[in-house]
């Protein structure tokens, strides 16, 4: 229905609700003067009492009220006369046909939006971008990609949003079309890899291993490429070969990466130690070294490693490597003295003496 003309039918209601009490005069009371009435009742007992119709008691007493009641009639005041004259309606109608409209007029101009385009109802329903649940922002982006599948970037922000919601095969396709459309690069190659792997129920398969590899071509150091070709190990059976890879990722992450965590746990699920492989060219020496020899080496190394955390006591993961290697030297009472020292050592730090924490409890000390 068209607006303008709801506007008008609201605009009559009105003017025909401010015109009706005007269209009705003032009516003459019906059946003529009060005392005129009475007095026909009068005239209609002394009818009745000569015809023998009413006792002659009866009679008087009804002459008694109907008198009492045209006495009070005379008494009261003639009502006001009604103006003939329609000068006063005719200029409140005026008023109410002309003035309703002008006025309801100069305020809507002002404040409405009469020249607002129209809203269509699927647009109305629609809540804003930030309100919107997650799965109504994919749909949209979806919709979007289907009719332009050529959007390098739309695929890559919807590739990692899908792997997120747990669908995974659409994940895949959404990572190739990426790496189709925004050109190939390690990060790329490692998120196709993973959202392979997870839409096999968490399976390294070939066809993951190949695009991990692929990454690790690109970028040696990525290192979502390289958990998982240790994951891959580990699931093939190849456990040391995983300790490996993980170890040699804990010993260059920064103190701070999330994901050192991740490496610790997986080196514990092994049944590696979470301290850092001896550097080839002292395991070849080792190899030709008799027992004292290579006890004394390590001790060596144990001690230089003390001695640079009483200097700089905010490397975790040295005091982690520090305690471990006193627990298998048979020396405990050293382990519970670095433990103590780490404790100190980091205890300003909140963060760091939950990761100190956690290390601990996978070495079977209290955290």
């Amino acid at each position: 229905m068209n607006l303008w003309f709801v506007f008008a039918l609201m605009t009559a209601v009105a003017i025909f609700a401010v015109l009706l009490p005007l269209g009705i005069g003032g009516r003459t009371q019906v059946g003529g003067n009060e005392a005129a009435v009475y007095k026909d009742q009068l005239a209609e007992i002394d009818r009745d009492a000569a015809a023998g119709l009413i006792g002659k008691g009866e009679a008087e007493a009804a002459r008694v009220e109907i008198g009492r009641r045209l006495l009070s009639a005379a008494d009261r005041p003639p009502p006001l006369p009604v103006p003939k004259s329609g000068g006063f309606r005719r200029v409140t109608a005026l008023m109410a046909l002309v003035g309703l409209p002008l006025v309801a007029m100069a305020l809507y101009l002002p404040l409405g939006s009469p020249w607002l385009a129209d809203f269509p109802l699927a647009e109305r329903t629609r809540a804003t971008d930030a309100q919107q649940p997650l799965e109504n922002l994919v749909a949209q982006v979806e919709q979007h990609l289907e009719k332009n599948p050529n959007d390098g970037r739309g695929w890559n922000v919807l590739a990692p949003v899908l792997l997120r919601l747990g669908r995974y095969d659409d994940a895949v396709r959404a990572f190739r079309n990426s790496i189709t459309y925004n050109g190939e690069s390690a990060p790329r190659r490692a998120d196709l890899g993973e959202a392979i792997s997870a839409a096999a129920g968490g399976v390294v398969t070939s066809e993951a291993r190949s695009e991990f590899e692929r990454a690790l071509a690109l970028d040696a150091d990525d290192v979502k490429a390289k958990y998982f070709v240790g994951l891959a190990a580990e699931q093939d059976g190849r456990k040391e070969e995983a300790a490996a890879i993980w170890r040699a990722m804990l010993e260059k992450a920064p103190a701070n990466a999330p994901w050192r965590a991740l490496l610790r746990d997986s080196l514990v699920r092994v049944g590696a130690p979470t301290a850092p492989a001896l550097p080839d060219q002292t395991m070849a020496a080792a190899k030709d070294m008799n027992a004292g020899d290579r006890d004394a080496m390590i001790r060596g190394m144990v001690e230089r490693l003390a001695t640079r955390l009483k200097q700089n006591g905010d490397d975790v993961d040295g005091w982690l490597r520090l305690v471990r290697a006193y627990l298998v030297m048979g020396e405990r009472d050293k382990a519970t003295a670095a433990q103590t020292d780490a404790r100190s050592a980091v205890g300003g730090n909140a963060e760091r003496l939950k990761q100190l924490n956690e290390g601990l409890k996978n070495l079977g000390l209290d955290g």
